[in-house]
């Protein structure tokens, strides 16, 4: 996994633009304005498990979709930043985007270094660093493995039905 690396107050116009929100809502579409302005090599060069390191605020902004649904259809793995905008937070759950809230390790990676994610450790590893996370709740975890909140739920009420037959 290749980090990414942004600094504080990256907002929702940053990762993808707002003058695209009424024009552009699959991830084909969404995915060649992701960091446009930000960081005009992203769409082309993200591979399937990179992983986005930032500050302080990540996702703050206008409440859209478009963000956490490109991001997660270029295949990043996790967004590991000090804070997050609260509705970016929430946006990201309902896709099933990871999400890691540590500022020690946020700030202490570079762009371009490999990174390695343990969730069953909670552990972060780079090179010889090693970084203890606190585990994420089974219901999140939950989430992220079934692609998102509403298949989550599909899944639960599929199994409640089960049962009940």
């Amino acid at each position: 996994m290749t980090i990414w690396r942004y600094g504080d107050d990256v907002n929702t116009d940053q990762l993808f633009p707002g003058k695209y929100t009424y024009t552009c809502s699959t991830p084909e579409e969404i995915r060649p304005h992701l960091l446009e302005d930000l960081d005009p090599r992203f769409s082309e060069e993200v591979r399937e498990g990179d992983i986005i390191v930032a500050g302080r605020n990540f996702g703050c902004g206008s409440s859209r979709e478009q963000p956490v649904v490109g991001l997660k259809s270029v295949g990043i793995t996790a967004i590991i930043a000090s804070s997050f905008a609260r509705i970016f937070y929430r946006a990201a759950i309902n896709q099933g985007l990871l999400l890691i809230e540590s500022a020690e390790v946020a700030e202490s990676w570079s762009e371009g270094e490999e990174i390695a994610i343990d969730l069953e450790e909670g552990e972060i590893r780079t090179g010889d660093r090693v970084y203890s996370i606190p585990p994420l709740p089974a219901m999140l975890l939950a989430i992220r493995d079934a692609g998102g909140l509403l298949p989550a739920v599909r899944a639960r009420l599929a199994g409640e039905r089960e049962l009940n037959r």
